[in-house]
C-alpha cells in the first residue's frame, strides 16, 4: 500500500524545494502576518541579549550537598520562570550526540527513493514526513522530520527505522536508550524539588511503563525566511523534550511574556522543556512554554527532539500534595 495516497493532498518534500533554488516560497508556506518571525534589530518583540538557563550537571550526583542544592535551585528557577533549561556534563558521550546528529543528516541527504521507501501516513507518523494533520489547503511548516517509536517496546519496530547510513539503528537504539536513563534522573531531581519523593513523578508517568519516542526536524535553507516558520508555535503535550539542537545553527524561538527568545545552543548540550503534563503534575508550578522554529536563508538545521511521556492510558492530575486549599471562616 502506498502510504502517501492516505493523505488528502500530494506530499510535496520542503527539502527538493529548498533545493530546486527557488527566489519565493510557495504560498502554502507563508505564514499570517501575525504569526512571522522578525528578523529586524529593532523588533520589539525579539531579544537577542537573553538565553535560556545553562545548568551544569557536573556536581549533581557527586557527595557535596552544598553544590548539589545549589544545581538543584538552578533547575527549579528554569522550571519554574523559563519552563526551558539548557544542560551539560548530563551523562551522555558527546560522541555519541555527534554520531546521532551527522547520521540523520546522512539520511536527509540521501537520494529520495532510499527516503521515501520510509513515507510515512498520518494513521501513526511514523516514518518519513513533510507535514502533520490532515485538513486540505492547511498552511505548512518550512521542514521534514522523521518520527519513530521507542518505548513501549511493543511499539518500538527496526524495520520502520532507517537503514542508511549504515549503522544508524544501532546509534539511535544506543541513544534512545541514554537519553531514557538522563530523563530519570530528571526526573528524580524534579521530583525532590517539589518536596516529593525521588520517585513520585515517575510512578505517576507508570513507573517503567513510559513512552518514550523521536522526531528528527531538518530544515532546509529557506529563501524568504521571515515569511514562514520551521515548526509553528505550540507547547509539548508530553512530559519532557530532551531536544539535540544543531550547535551551528540557532533556530529555536522560546516565548518569554510578550518576547520571543532566540536560544543559543551550548556544544554538546541538551534543551529540556517541560511539557504539558508534567505542568499538569506539578500543578502548574513548572511551566510548558511556548516555542516555534525560524529558518535560515544560508544554512540548513538538524535537531532530534526525543519526547519521555507517561504511559498514554493513565490519568493525569495534580499531584495531590501540591494542591493548596484556602478554608475561609466566616466570623
Amino acid at each position: 500500500m502506498n502510504k502517501l495516497q492516505d493523505w488528502p493532498e500530494p506530499i510535496v518534500r520542503v527539502q527538493s524545494l529548498s533545493e530546486s533554488c527557488l527566489n519565493k516560497i510557495p504560498e502554502r508556506y507563508i505564514k499570517p502576518s501575525t504569526e512571522r518571525p522578525s528578523f529586524s534589530s529593532e523588533n520589539n518583540n525579539i531579544d537577542h541579549n537573553v538565553n535560556i538557563p545553562i545548568i551544569d550537571l557536573a556536581g549533581l550526583f557527586q557527595d557535596d550537598q552544598n553544590v548539589r542544592a545549589q544545581i538543584i535551585s538552578q533547575i527549579s528557577m528554569a522550571c519554574r520562570e523559563w519552563g526551558f533549561f539548557q544542560i551539560l556534563n548530563h551523562g551522555v558521550r558527546p560522541e555519541l550526540m555527534d554520531q546521532a546528529r551527522e547520521g540523520w543528516r546522512q539520511f536527509f541527504h540521501a537520494p529520495m527513493e532510499v527516503k521515501q521507501a520510509y513515507a510515512n501516513s498520518p494513521k501513526t507518523y511514523e516514518g518519513y514526513g513533510s507535514r502533520l494533520g490532515v485538513e486540505k489547503g492547511a498552511i505548512l511548516d518550512w521542514s521534514d522530520y522523521y518520527f519513530l517509536h521507542y518505548r513501549p517496546t511493543n511499539l518500538k519496530d527496526f524495520n520502520k527505522w532507517p537503514a542508511y547510513p549504515p549503522s544508524i539503528r544501532e546509534v539511535i537504539d544506543e541513544y534512545c536508550k541514554e537519553l531514557v536513563e538522563l530523563c530519570g534522573r530528571l526526573m528524580k531531581i524534579l521530583s525532590l524539588e517539589l518536596g516529593l519523593r525521588e520517585d513520585h513523578l515517575q510512578n505517576a508517568f507508570g513507573g517503567e511503563n513510559i513512552g518514550a519516542c523521536l522526531r528528527v526536524n531538518f530544515y532546509p535553507k529557506c529563501p524568504q525566511p521571515d515569511l514562514t516558520l520551521g515548526l509553528s508555535s505550540h507547547s509539548d503535550p508530553g512530559g519532557l523534550t530532551m531536544l539535540l539542537p544543531d550547535d551551528q545553527v540557532a533556530g529555536l524561538q522560546v516565548r518569554k511574556g510578550d518576547n520571543w527568545i532566540t536560544v543559543k545552543p551550548a556544544k554538546h548540550a541538551f534543551i529540556v522543556n517541560i511539557g504539558d503534563q508534567v505542568q499538569v503534575l506539578s500543578n502548574a508550578n513548572y511551566k510548558s512554554v511556548e516555542h516555534r522554529v525560524i529558518v535560515n536563508p544560508n544554512q540548513e538545521r538538524v535537531s532530534l527532539a526525543f519526547f519521555y511521556n507517561p504511559k498514554s492510558d493513565i490519568p493525569i492530575e495534580p499531584v495531590k500534595e501540591l494542591i493548596t486549599t484556602t478554608v475561609s471562616t466566616i466570623s
